[in-house]
């Protein structure tokens, strides 16, 4: 009845990730940094989680000789939080 939640997306931080993703498609990391509270180095470590995954592109760049780094949600990260949030909700309905 109930189905395993995406272990990658089950952590808090990764989720606050993939969740601002979703509705902007893109962001700076210092923008997720600052709407999810994190450190930059604990928001690091689930960045890359994220992209080994498959579930962000993550580009590095600079503008106005800065360093630049731009999270990007792909396709595959897409279908992961869709499906996620179906099985989530699987645990909230209760059937009769």
């Amino acid at each position: 009845m109930f189905k395993d939640l995406d272990p990658i997306l089950h952590s808090q931080l990764r989720l606050a990730t993939i969740s601002l993703l979703i509705s902007v498609k893109e962001a700076e990391f210092t923008f997720i940094k600052e709407k999810t509270h994190a450190t930059a180095g604990n928001l690091s470590v689930q960045v890359n989680k994220l992209k080994e995954a498959g579930y962000i592109e993550v580009i590095k760049q600079f503008k106005d000789n800065y360093p630049q780094t731009i999270c990007k949600i792909t396709t595959k990260g897409i279908k992961a939080f869709e499906a996620y949030v179906k099985d989530l909700q699987s645990y909230l309905i209760i059937k009769k």
